[in-house]
Protein backbone atom coordinates (compact mmCIF):
# COMPACT_ATOMS: atom_id res chain seq x y z
CA UNK A 1 0.00 0.00 0.00
CA UNK A 2 1.56 3.29 -1.12
CA UNK A 3 1.34 6.33 1.15
CA UNK A 4 0.09 9.62 -0.22
CA UNK A 5 2.88 11.68 -1.74
CA UNK A 6 3.17 15.19 -0.35
CA UNK A 7 2.73 17.90 -2.97
CA UNK A 8 1.97 15.34 -5.67
CA UNK A 9 -1.36 14.64 -7.35
CA UNK A 10 -1.97 11.06 -8.41
CA UNK A 11 -4.31 10.50 -11.35
CA UNK A 12 -5.44 7.12 -12.69
CA UNK A 13 -6.69 6.68 -16.26
CA UNK A 14 -8.20 3.68 -18.00
CA UNK A 15 -6.53 3.26 -21.39
CA UNK A 16 -8.14 2.06 -24.62
CA UNK A 17 -6.88 -1.50 -24.07
CA UNK A 18 -8.51 -1.61 -20.64
CA UNK A 19 -5.33 -1.25 -18.58
CA UNK A 20 -5.11 1.36 -15.84
CA UNK A 21 -2.24 3.86 -16.00
CA UNK A 22 -1.09 6.04 -13.10
CA UNK A 23 0.20 9.56 -13.71
CA UNK A 24 1.83 11.91 -11.22
CA UNK A 25 1.64 15.70 -11.27
CA UNK A 26 3.44 18.36 -9.27
CA UNK A 27 0.56 20.00 -7.40
CA UNK A 28 1.86 23.57 -7.35
CA UNK A 29 2.69 23.78 -11.06
CA UNK A 30 0.64 21.03 -12.69
CA UNK A 31 3.87 19.70 -14.20
CA UNK A 32 3.65 16.02 -15.13
CA UNK A 33 6.31 13.92 -13.42
CA UNK A 34 8.16 11.08 -15.09
CA UNK A 35 9.35 7.78 -13.67
CA UNK A 36 8.09 5.78 -10.73
CA UNK A 37 7.94 7.26 -7.19
CA UNK A 38 11.29 6.84 -5.50
CA UNK A 39 13.25 6.46 -8.74
CA UNK A 40 16.06 8.78 -9.81
CA UNK A 41 14.00 9.97 -12.79
CA UNK A 42 11.05 10.77 -10.53
CA UNK A 43 13.17 12.79 -8.06
CA UNK A 44 14.80 14.69 -10.93
CA UNK A 45 11.36 15.45 -12.32
CA UNK A 46 10.25 16.86 -8.96
CA UNK A 47 13.38 19.04 -8.78
CA UNK A 48 12.64 20.41 -12.24
CA UNK A 49 9.06 21.20 -11.25
CA UNK A 50 10.23 22.95 -8.05
CA UNK A 51 12.61 25.08 -10.09
CA UNK A 52 9.81 26.05 -12.44
CA UNK A 53 7.59 26.91 -9.48
CA UNK A 54 10.27 29.11 -7.93
CA UNK A 55 10.94 30.89 -11.20
CA UNK A 56 7.22 31.42 -11.75
CA UNK A 57 6.82 33.27 -8.44
CA UNK A 58 10.16 35.07 -8.47
CA UNK A 59 9.87 38.84 -8.28
CA UNK A 60 6.26 38.82 -7.03
CA UNK A 61 4.35 38.93 -3.74
CA UNK A 62 3.90 35.15 -4.03
CA UNK A 63 7.66 34.81 -4.09
CA UNK A 64 8.06 37.04 -1.04
CA UNK A 65 5.53 34.99 0.90
CA UNK A 66 7.36 31.77 0.06
CA UNK A 67 10.73 33.31 0.96
CA UNK A 68 9.37 34.60 4.28
CA UNK A 69 8.36 31.02 5.11
CA UNK A 70 12.06 30.09 5.37
CA UNK A 71 13.27 33.00 7.53
CA UNK A 72 14.24 33.06 11.20
CA UNK A 73 11.35 35.47 11.79
CA UNK A 74 9.00 32.73 10.64
CA UNK A 75 10.70 30.02 12.69
CA UNK A 76 10.37 32.10 15.85
CA UNK A 77 6.59 32.22 15.55
CA UNK A 78 4.45 29.91 17.69
CA UNK A 79 2.74 27.08 15.78
CA UNK A 80 -0.67 28.66 16.35
CA UNK A 81 0.65 31.95 14.94
CA UNK A 82 2.12 30.19 11.92
CA UNK A 83 -1.25 28.61 11.23
CA UNK A 84 -2.92 32.02 11.34
CA UNK A 85 -0.24 33.55 9.10
CA UNK A 86 -0.74 30.77 6.54
CA UNK A 87 -4.48 31.43 6.47
CA UNK A 88 -4.08 35.16 5.96
CA UNK A 89 -1.17 34.95 3.52
CA UNK A 90 -3.13 32.48 1.39
CA UNK A 91 -5.77 35.22 1.09
CA UNK A 92 -3.21 37.87 0.02
CA UNK A 93 -1.50 35.42 -2.33
CA UNK A 94 -4.79 34.83 -4.09
CA UNK A 95 -5.57 38.55 -4.28
CA UNK A 96 -2.18 40.11 -5.10
CA UNK A 97 0.17 37.15 -5.60
CA UNK A 98 1.22 38.16 -9.12
CA UNK A 99 2.02 41.78 -8.19
CA UNK A 100 5.72 42.48 -8.97
CA UNK A 101 8.20 44.13 -6.62
CA UNK A 102 7.98 47.53 -8.32
CA UNK A 103 4.22 47.66 -7.81
CA UNK A 104 4.55 46.54 -4.17
CA UNK A 105 6.65 49.67 -3.58
CA UNK A 106 4.14 51.94 -5.30
CA UNK A 107 1.71 54.08 -3.34
CA UNK A 108 -1.11 52.78 -5.54
CA UNK A 109 -0.68 49.34 -3.96
CA UNK A 110 -1.17 50.90 -0.53
CA UNK A 111 -4.30 52.66 -1.76
CA UNK A 112 -5.70 49.40 -3.13
CA UNK A 113 -5.08 47.52 0.11
CA UNK A 114 -6.51 50.34 2.24
CA UNK A 115 -9.60 50.51 0.02
CA UNK A 116 -10.17 46.81 0.67
CA UNK A 117 -9.50 47.41 4.39
CA UNK A 118 -12.02 50.27 4.57
CA UNK A 119 -14.74 48.17 2.97
CA UNK A 120 -14.08 44.92 4.84
CA UNK A 121 -13.67 46.63 8.23
CA UNK A 122 -17.28 47.86 8.14
CA UNK A 123 -18.39 44.40 9.21
CA UNK A 124 -15.19 42.82 10.54
CA UNK A 125 -12.75 45.47 11.80
CA UNK A 126 -10.57 43.07 13.80
CA UNK A 127 -10.17 40.65 10.91
CA UNK A 128 -9.45 43.51 8.49
CA UNK A 129 -6.73 44.84 10.80
CA UNK A 130 -5.32 41.35 11.30
CA UNK A 131 -4.95 40.66 7.58
CA UNK A 132 -3.27 43.98 6.78
CA UNK A 133 -0.97 43.66 9.82
CA UNK A 134 0.31 40.28 8.64
CA UNK A 135 0.81 41.57 5.08
CA UNK A 136 2.71 44.56 6.49
CA UNK A 137 4.88 42.17 8.52
CA UNK A 138 5.99 40.34 5.38
CA UNK A 139 6.64 43.62 3.55
CA UNK A 140 8.59 44.91 6.54
CA UNK A 141 10.85 41.86 6.44
CA UNK A 142 11.24 42.24 2.66
CA UNK A 143 12.25 45.89 3.15
CA UNK A 144 14.73 45.26 5.93
CA UNK A 145 16.29 41.98 4.81
CA UNK A 146 14.79 41.28 1.39
CA UNK A 147 14.50 42.81 -2.08
CA UNK A 148 12.11 45.74 -1.42
CA UNK A 149 13.26 49.32 -0.91
CA UNK A 150 10.28 50.42 1.18
CA UNK A 151 7.22 49.11 2.97
CA UNK A 152 4.25 51.13 1.74
CA UNK A 153 1.96 49.51 4.34
CA UNK A 154 3.93 50.86 7.25
CA UNK A 155 1.79 52.83 9.70
CA UNK A 156 -1.69 52.04 8.36
CA UNK A 157 -4.60 53.22 10.52
CA UNK A 158 -6.42 50.43 12.32
CA UNK A 159 -10.18 50.16 12.34
CA UNK A 160 -10.51 48.27 15.62
CA UNK A 161 -9.62 49.62 19.03
CA UNK A 162 -8.28 46.49 20.65
CA UNK A 163 -6.82 48.06 23.80
CA UNK A 164 -8.32 46.16 26.73
CA UNK A 165 -5.74 47.37 29.27
CA UNK A 166 -8.37 48.81 31.58
CA UNK A 167 -10.67 45.78 31.42
CA UNK A 168 -9.91 43.55 34.39
CA UNK A 169 -11.79 41.00 36.45
CA UNK A 170 -12.82 42.48 39.79
CA UNK A 171 -13.70 40.37 42.86
CA UNK A 172 -17.43 40.64 42.13
CA UNK A 173 -16.87 39.21 38.64
CA UNK A 174 -14.90 36.28 40.02
CA UNK A 175 -17.53 35.61 42.69
CA UNK A 176 -20.29 35.58 40.06
CA UNK A 177 -18.26 33.29 37.80
CA UNK A 178 -17.45 30.86 40.62
CA UNK A 179 -21.10 30.62 41.59
CA UNK A 180 -22.04 29.32 38.13
CA UNK A 181 -18.87 27.42 37.21
CA UNK A 182 -18.40 23.67 37.20
CA UNK A 183 -15.27 22.22 38.77
CA UNK A 184 -13.27 22.38 35.53
CA UNK A 185 -14.01 26.08 35.02
CA UNK A 186 -13.27 26.83 38.70
CA UNK A 187 -9.85 25.28 38.31
CA UNK A 188 -9.31 27.27 35.11
CA UNK A 189 -9.97 30.65 36.71
CA UNK A 190 -7.92 29.80 39.81
CA UNK A 191 -4.93 28.87 37.63
CA UNK A 192 -5.38 31.96 35.48
CA UNK A 193 -5.63 34.37 38.41
CA UNK A 194 -2.76 32.89 40.39
CA UNK A 195 -0.32 32.50 37.48
CA UNK A 196 -1.26 35.22 34.95
CA UNK A 197 -0.61 32.83 32.03
CA UNK A 198 -2.33 32.65 28.66
CA UNK A 199 -5.17 30.26 28.00
CA UNK A 200 -3.15 28.26 25.47
CA UNK A 201 -0.31 27.69 27.94
CA UNK A 202 -2.68 26.69 30.74
CA UNK A 203 -4.48 24.17 28.52
CA UNK A 204 -1.10 22.52 27.84
CA UNK A 205 0.12 22.77 31.44
CA UNK A 206 1.32 19.37 32.63
CA UNK A 207 1.87 17.99 36.10
CA UNK A 208 5.54 17.85 35.20
CA UNK A 209 5.46 21.66 35.15
CA UNK A 210 4.53 21.66 38.87
CA UNK A 211 7.20 20.70 41.39
CA UNK A 212 5.16 21.25 44.54
CA UNK A 213 6.15 24.89 45.01
CA UNK A 214 6.47 26.40 41.54
CA UNK A 215 4.85 26.19 38.14
CA UNK A 216 7.59 26.38 35.52
CA UNK A 217 6.95 26.66 31.79
CA UNK A 218 8.12 28.17 28.53
CA UNK A 219 5.37 30.35 27.08
CA UNK A 220 4.15 29.26 23.68
CA UNK A 221 3.75 32.74 22.22
CA UNK A 222 6.84 34.57 23.46
CA UNK A 223 9.08 31.55 24.24
CA UNK A 224 9.84 33.22 27.58
CA UNK A 225 10.66 30.90 30.48
CA UNK A 226 8.72 31.73 33.65
CA UNK A 227 8.75 30.19 37.10
CA UNK A 228 5.69 31.14 39.15
CA UNK A 229 5.78 30.44 42.88
CA UNK A 230 2.43 29.03 43.93
CA UNK A 231 0.37 30.89 46.48
CA UNK A 232 -0.90 28.82 49.41
CA UNK A 233 -4.34 28.82 47.81
CA UNK A 234 -3.06 27.58 44.46
CA UNK A 235 -0.82 24.95 46.07
CA UNK A 236 -3.74 23.69 48.14
CA UNK A 237 -5.88 23.50 45.01
CA UNK A 238 -3.27 21.58 43.00
CA UNK A 239 -2.30 19.24 45.83
CA UNK A 240 -5.96 18.39 46.36
CA UNK A 241 -6.57 17.31 42.77
CA UNK A 242 -6.68 13.70 41.62
CA UNK A 243 -4.19 13.22 38.80
CA UNK A 244 -6.15 11.47 36.04
CA UNK A 245 -4.02 12.75 33.17
CA UNK A 246 -0.58 14.10 32.35
CA UNK A 247 -2.30 17.49 32.04
CA UNK A 248 -3.52 19.55 34.98
CA UNK A 249 -6.63 20.92 33.26
CA UNK A 250 -8.85 18.25 31.72
CA UNK A 251 -12.48 17.62 30.85
CA UNK A 252 -14.75 15.65 33.18
CA UNK A 253 -13.60 12.48 31.45
CA UNK A 254 -9.92 13.25 31.97
CA UNK A 255 -9.18 14.22 28.38
CA UNK A 256 -7.31 17.25 27.11
CA UNK A 257 -9.49 20.26 26.35
CA UNK A 258 -9.99 21.16 22.72
CA UNK A 259 -9.60 24.92 22.36
CA UNK A 260 -13.12 25.37 20.96
CA UNK A 261 -14.77 23.20 23.63
CA UNK A 262 -13.01 25.09 26.41
CA UNK A 263 -14.09 28.42 24.88
CA UNK A 264 -17.70 27.22 24.72
CA UNK A 265 -17.72 26.18 28.40
CA UNK A 266 -16.04 29.44 29.46
CA UNK A 267 -18.46 31.57 27.46
CA UNK A 268 -21.48 29.68 28.81
CA UNK A 269 -20.28 30.19 32.40
CA UNK A 270 -19.75 33.90 31.78
CA UNK A 271 -23.22 34.22 30.24
CA UNK A 272 -24.81 32.38 33.18
CA UNK A 273 -22.93 34.69 35.54
CA UNK A 274 -24.05 37.83 33.70
CA UNK A 275 -20.49 38.68 32.57
CA UNK A 276 -20.65 40.12 29.06
CA UNK A 277 -17.67 42.44 28.59
CA UNK A 278 -14.74 40.42 29.92
CA UNK A 279 -12.59 37.77 28.22
CA UNK A 280 -10.35 35.04 29.57
CA UNK A 281 -7.32 37.00 28.35
CA UNK A 282 -8.34 39.97 30.53
CA UNK A 283 -7.40 37.90 33.59
CA UNK A 284 -3.74 38.49 32.74
CA UNK A 285 -4.30 42.20 33.25
CA UNK A 286 -6.06 41.40 36.52
CA UNK A 287 -3.02 39.47 37.74
CA UNK A 288 -0.77 42.40 36.83
CA UNK A 289 -2.88 44.77 38.92
CA UNK A 290 -3.07 42.34 41.84
CA UNK A 291 0.69 41.91 41.87
CA UNK A 292 1.03 45.70 41.81
CA UNK A 293 -1.38 45.99 44.73
CA UNK A 294 0.73 43.42 46.56
CA UNK A 295 3.71 45.77 46.27
CA UNK A 296 5.53 44.14 43.33
CA UNK A 297 7.60 46.31 41.00
CA UNK A 298 7.44 46.02 37.20
CA UNK A 299 10.38 43.65 36.99
CA UNK A 300 8.80 41.28 39.49
CA UNK A 301 5.44 41.46 37.73
CA UNK A 302 6.73 40.59 34.26
CA UNK A 303 8.87 37.76 35.67
CA UNK A 304 5.57 36.10 36.63
CA UNK A 305 3.26 36.97 33.75
CA UNK A 306 5.78 37.16 30.90
CA UNK A 307 4.52 40.56 29.71
CA UNK A 308 6.97 43.06 28.31
CA UNK A 309 7.82 45.92 30.66
CA UNK A 310 6.07 48.35 28.32
CA UNK A 311 2.85 46.29 28.17
CA UNK A 312 2.72 45.85 31.94
CA UNK A 313 3.21 49.60 32.38
CA UNK A 314 0.39 50.30 29.88
CA UNK A 315 -1.98 48.08 31.88
CA UNK A 316 -1.08 49.81 35.13
CA UNK A 317 -1.35 53.27 33.57
CA UNK A 318 -4.90 52.53 32.41
CA UNK A 319 -5.80 50.91 35.72
CA UNK A 320 -4.42 53.73 37.85
CA UNK A 321 -6.06 56.35 35.63
CA UNK A 322 -9.43 54.71 36.20
CA UNK A 323 -9.29 54.27 39.94
CA UNK A 324 -6.89 54.98 42.78
CA UNK A 325 -8.03 52.02 44.87
CA UNK A 326 -9.11 48.53 43.91
CA UNK A 327 -11.29 46.87 46.50
CA UNK A 328 -8.59 47.17 49.15
CA UNK A 329 -10.72 45.19 51.59
CA UNK A 330 -10.73 42.25 49.16
CA UNK A 331 -7.32 42.44 47.47
CA UNK A 332 -4.39 43.49 49.61
CA UNK A 333 -1.80 40.92 48.73
CA UNK A 334 -1.64 38.23 46.09
CA UNK A 335 -1.64 35.66 48.88
CA UNK A 336 -5.17 36.79 49.74
CA UNK A 337 -6.17 37.39 46.17
CA UNK A 338 -9.84 36.62 46.65
CA UNK A 339 -11.74 36.62 49.91
CA UNK A 340 -13.95 33.73 48.86
CA UNK A 341 -14.07 30.13 49.99
CA UNK A 342 -12.72 28.79 46.71
CA UNK A 343 -9.30 30.32 47.32
CA UNK A 344 -9.00 28.44 50.61
CA UNK A 345 -9.93 24.97 49.43
CA UNK A 346 -9.13 22.71 46.49
CA UNK A 347 -10.96 23.61 43.30
CA UNK A 348 -12.26 20.03 43.06
CA UNK A 349 -14.22 18.84 46.05
CA UNK A 350 -14.76 15.25 47.01
CA UNK A 351 -17.91 13.71 45.64
CA UNK A 352 -19.04 13.05 49.18
CA UNK A 353 -18.94 16.76 49.94
CA UNK A 354 -20.96 17.50 46.78
CA UNK A 355 -23.64 15.15 48.00
CA UNK A 356 -24.08 17.00 51.26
Amino acid sequence: MRTRLKGINTVKRTLADGTVATYYYHRATGFRLTGEPGSTAFMASIAEAETKSKNRHEGTLSGLIRDFDSTKQWRRLAESTKKEYRRVLTFWDGKYGTVPYAALEDKQFRRDVLKWHDEFSEEKPREADNRVTILARVLSWATKDGPLNRNVMDGFERAYDGDRSELIWLPEHVDAFMEKANEEMKLAIVLALHTGQRQGDLLKLAWSNYDGTHIKLRQGKTKRYVAVKCTKALKQTLDGLTRTSALIMTTKTGKAFKKRYFAELWEKTCTDAGITDLHFHDIRGTTVTMLFQAGCNLGEIVSVTGHSLRRAQEILDKYLARTSTMADNAIAKLENVLETDFAKRPAKREASNEAK
